[in-house]
């Protein structure tokens, strides 16, 4: 992830002399002497290499990624490529980043420190250790845990970004589940588990002809070198203007209904290591690598909760600090042995309050990825702390939890989560290069 770099003491406006003087400075703008004659070096301590929206990004900056990124694609054993590619595609990275970190700012996105301290917690007992433990092992290995902090913080801001601007807003209707099903049935090896990497050949918003020759041009010479014996992963570090360009082009694996259709029907006939030809979308021009298949062991029992809540609703009567002060107060009122249905049905917005907040048996995928998150969190009889959705604050129960096999109703709902992660795959992409294309960025990589 990228580190910030304060904005400009005037924000949007054009970048100019008081932009190129902020971050470059130099002890004399010639040779100078000290008392014994000796030449003292020029030291530039910082230089702006891009500027986006008016931030900047120095260097600095970009060095650190550089080496991050260089660290891991050695780590999957993937070969380099030269320098000057492998830092115009890490530059790439920092700046769409920027631009949704930009984003998520301006759209009231928050991660308090508080809850970004249970998660490099969970982090650290991922890999066996205590938080102390872990920050150690990262200083050990040179690396800034104040840093890697910030990188998680930002990690954590753009999952809930696209869970607000992409996720939440996806519709699965019963037609489409209905045909969904229908068609899977006259597949054959709809529910094999397959592995993909790829290399996206980006193009711009409203793209010219000339931009698309140029462009379907780049991914034709991607695909030469590849078929030439050149390693997919290392091309793919080199052309792909995907986020996971960095990892190789790795897109990880899945059942193959789960894939995007085109990545599908492209893939369905290819053996293990095989390369697909130029594919185009409206997100630009891909190339595919079969990585692995293998058959795909559908679960069959699905675990269920059964929850309550009491929703605040956010308006220009309430803020959302309101919200959460009020939900504060029910919740201190709970614990001490107040009614939750009572007090449901006094202070909730929602339509489950005639109910008590009861929202009954919910299975995954039923409710918004927030509300989904937090009540997973959840022990039986725990309430949570004020949650924020698209809908408002809330305040959630767990009762209790089964583990049920659902036969017809599971199908529907693995369909309804196949359907919606292919959805959302393809509505990400659209997104994200549009708002990269819609941002100001200024390059000065070449800039002495």
């Amino acid at each position: 992830m990228t580190s910030r770099a304060s904005p400009l003491p005037t924000p949007g406006a054009r970048p100019g002399r008081a932009l190129a003087l902020a971050l470059v400075v130099a002890l004399a703008p010639l040779p100078a002497f000290g008392q014994a004659g000796t030449p003292r070096k020029v030291l530039t301590l910082d230089r702006i290499v891009a500027v986006v929206n008016g931030e900047v990004v120095t260097r600095h900056d970009l060095n650190q990624r550089v080496r991050l990124v260089s660290a891991q694609l050695a780590q999957q054993k993937t070969p380099l490529p030269a320098a000057d590619v492998l830092e115009r595609q890490v530059l790439e990275r920092v700046i769409s980043d920027r631009v949704l970190l930009q984003h998520a700012r301006d759209s009231g996105i928050r991660i308090e420190d508080g809850q970004l301290e249970k998660i490099l917690a969970r982090v650290a007992a991922d890999n066996k250790m205590s938080l102390p433990e872990f920050r150690q092992a990262l200083e050990r290995d040179g690396l800034s845990f104040a840093r890697f902090r910030e990188d998680i913080r930002d990690e954590v801001t753009l999952v809930r970004l696209r869970e607000r601007e992409v996720d939440s807003r996806i519709v699965v209707t019963e037609a489409e589940i209905d045909n969904f099903l229908r068609t899977r049935e006259t597949q054959q090896g709809a529910a094999e588990e397959l592995a993909l990497a790829h290399i996206l050949v980006r193009l711009p918003e409203g793209a010219s002809p000339e931009q698309i020759a140029e462009r379907r041009a780049r991914a034709e010479q991607a695909l030469l070198a590849v078929r030439g014996g050149a390693d997919f992963g290392q091309i793919a570090a080199s052309f792909s203007d995907a986020p996971d360009a960095l990892k190789g082009g790795d897109m990880g694996s899945r059942p193959l209904d789960r894939w995007p259709v085109l990545f599908a029907e492209a893939s369905r006939t290819l053996k293990v290591g095989d390369v697909s030809g130029v594919l185009r979308s409206p997100a630009g021009f891909h190339i595919l690598r079969v990585s692995a298949r293998r058959a795909s062991s559908s679960p069959v029992i699905v675990q269920q909760t059964r929850a309550r809540h009491i929703l605040i609703r956010i308006n220009e009567l309430a803020s959302e600090n309101d919200a959460r002060n009020r939900l504060s107060v029910l919740r201190d009122r709970i614990a001490n042995g107040a009614s939750f249905n009572e007090l449901a049905r006094l202070h909730s917005d929602d339509g489950s309050a005639a109910r008590g907040g009861e929202l009954g048996w919910l299975s995954p995928g039923d409710t918004v990825p927030e509300f989904e998150r937090a009540m997973d969190a959840l022990k039986p009889g725990e309430l949570s702390p004020p949650v924020r959705t698209d809908f408002g604050m809330h305040l959630i129960q767990v009762a209790e939890r089964r583990s049920e096999d659902l036969t017809a109703e599971r199908q529907r709902l693995l369909a309804r989560q196949t359907i919606r992660a292919r959805k959302a795959d393809e509505a990400v992409q659209e997104w994200v290069r549009q708002l990269r294309d819609r941002a100001f960025v200024s390059i000065r990589l070449d800039e002495p």
